[in-house]
């Protein structure tokens, strides 16, 4: 295995030795967490010198930054690397780099099976990435990095953000559960809260730049302030929100349901900016498929909480995570789990099949289901959800909502002359522009009527109610996207920081 070392984070300023700069394309799987980190790499790159490839031509580097928490997270990673292989053969000085979750799982293991690859970096050390790299082109040989432990946070380091409308703002990283299932304590680490000073400064610095909407993330977001002593520390923070001017949404995501305080329901309630949507994972609907995933919440305390968010927000869409076919689970299990799902009334669900990774309690585990039997359950758990998910969307039909238009969420948009974004609760909503087609921009807002409800979307086939320009849509007509730099955290860096900075997602929980 190549060498693990350290190095500062001045080093992560060291450019390429090229006239031209060399260009990166990062792919990003898994979670908001990873898609943040990307953002973050994307603003590394761009401080060393490197350039976005705009798709004509093969990047001069390529970075997979992945995701562990499924089984077939390792088969597109190698099969991805496989493809890659002809086009390293051919130019041997374009560069792979593999970083995130499965990168801090494997370790060696990916250069030894894939051997074209150039570098390789933890969950830890994303800030090390550009003088790997270019330590990698010097020595002509594999540099492999991976920390035990975060040295720096990684809001320290610059961002190209990927939207003019909304941002991730990252509040902790890592978690202190041991949900059996998991492997991502083992690769994120011990949490580490920012302090909220630093959080809201980086709010505002979005602001600044146009953004509308924010979304917090964390591993286990709503422990928030377990590192500093205030167990209250997230429902303020969702207040402290409510004070930015400018910032329209606040979003939030996951929390676990053993650490949901009244406080927090309060603060949604009584904080205008802060959306009525709340993504929940309930993971299953068993208390014995619970206790066995040491989920520290049960049944009864799941719905209780959803009974007291909507007791203070009737208008709340609430989602969710569910597992099906994790050992042991018996068919009076996924009953109790169908049960939860019809008293919830989700409108959405993440589902997935339990999927046997190695390092986690759960893989060793008695009472491994067939996969047919995993299959059917999996089949049957989604026509419950989406007849749900159609119910409570078809009582939408004749409403207004307030949708803030996005890019990328409507595939059928062009073909059928609408546009698409996301209402106050988190509903895509794929609505005709009426008269005011071309006017419309990616981060404006309109107000407009369902018309129509699908399990997964609405429609709103008549003209919008109003359309108000923004500053978010101004910049996406302008071809800007928000670059942050570095906030500074409750955390100490290592290293001199750069002499100029350059100028302004979560996994199954």
């Amino acid at each position: 295995m190549p060498g693990i070392a350290r190095y500062s984070v001045s080093a992560m300023t060291t450019a390429p030795k090229s006239s031209v700069p060399r260009t990166y394309q990062v792919r990003t799987y898994g979670c908001q967490m990873n898609v943040h980190d990307s953002e973050r790499i994307s603003g590394l790159l761009e401080a060393a010198g490197y350039t976005p490839a705009d798709g004509s031509a093969d990047p001069d580097v390529v970075i997979f930054n992945t995701c562990a928490v499924r089984e077939n997270a390792d088969n597109r990673l190698y099969g991805n690397l496989g493809h890659l292989r002809p086009t390293k053969l051919r130019r041997p000085d374009m560069q792979i780099a593999v970083g995130g979750c499965l990168a801090q799982k494997d370790r060696g293991e990916i250069v030894r099976k894939a051997p074209w690859v150039d570098v390789v970096f933890g969950t830890h050390n994303i800030g090390s990435l550009p003088v790997l790299l270019e330590r990698a082109r010097h020595n002509a040989a594999a540099e492999v990095e991976i920390l035990e432990s975060l040295e720096v946070f990684p809001s320290t380091l610059p961002a190209r953000r990927e939207s003019t409308y909304a941002g991730w703002v990252s509040i902790s990283v890592g978690c202190n559960n041991t949900c059996t299932f998991c492997i991502v304590p083992s690769l994120r680490g011990k949490e580490k809260d920012r302090r909220p000073g630093d959080v809201l400064a980086e709010v505002r610095a979005l602001v600044a730049e146009g953004v509308l909407e924010v979304t917090l993330l964390g591993q286990n977001v709503n422990s928030y302030g377990v590192e500093f002593g205030d167990r209250l520390a997230f429902g303020k923070l969702l207040r402290a929100c409510g004070d930015v001017d400018g910032l329209e949404r606040v979003r939030f995501t996951s929390p676990h349901p053993k650490d949901f305080t009244d406080d927090v329901i309060a603060a949604m309630a009584e904080t205008p900016n802060v959306c009525h949507s709340l993504h929940m994972p309930l993971q299953s609907g068993s208390d014995d498929v619970l206790k066995a995933m040491r989920r520290s919440y049960r049944a009864e305390r799941y719905l209780g909480i959803i009974d007291k968010v909507r007791a203070a927000m009737p208008d709340a869409a609430i989602t969710t995570d569910i597992i099906v076919g994790f050992p042991g689970e018996t068919d009076a299990d996924f009953e109790r789990t169908l049960d939860v799902v019809r008293a919830a009334r989700f409108s959405s669900a993440f589902t997935f099949q339990y999927s046997k990774r190695p390092g986690t309690p759960a893989a060793t585990m008695d009472g491994q289901l067939p996969k047919q039997v995993v299959q059917e359950r999996y089949e049957r758990l989604i026509a419950c959800v989406e007849e749900i998910t159609w119910a409570e969307n078809r009582k939408l039909v004749g409403e207004t909502v307030e949708v803030l238009v996005a890019v990328g969420e409507g595939r059928k948009d062009q073909a059928t002359g609408r546009m698409s974004g996301r209402a106050r609760d988190g509903r895509l909503v794929h609505f005709d522009t009426g008269g005011l087609a071309g006017r419309i921009r990616p981060g404006d807002v309109v107000h407009t009527t369902v018309t129509y409800a699908a399990p997964h979307h609405l429609n709103a086939d008549g003209a919008p109610l109003s359309h108000r320009r923004t500053r978010a849509g101004d910049a996406f007509e302008a071809g800007r996207t928000p670059r942050t730099p570095g906030v500074l955290l409750g955390l100490p860096t290592v290293g001199a920081p750069p002499a100029a900075p350059v100028p302004a997602s979560a996994c199954d929980r």
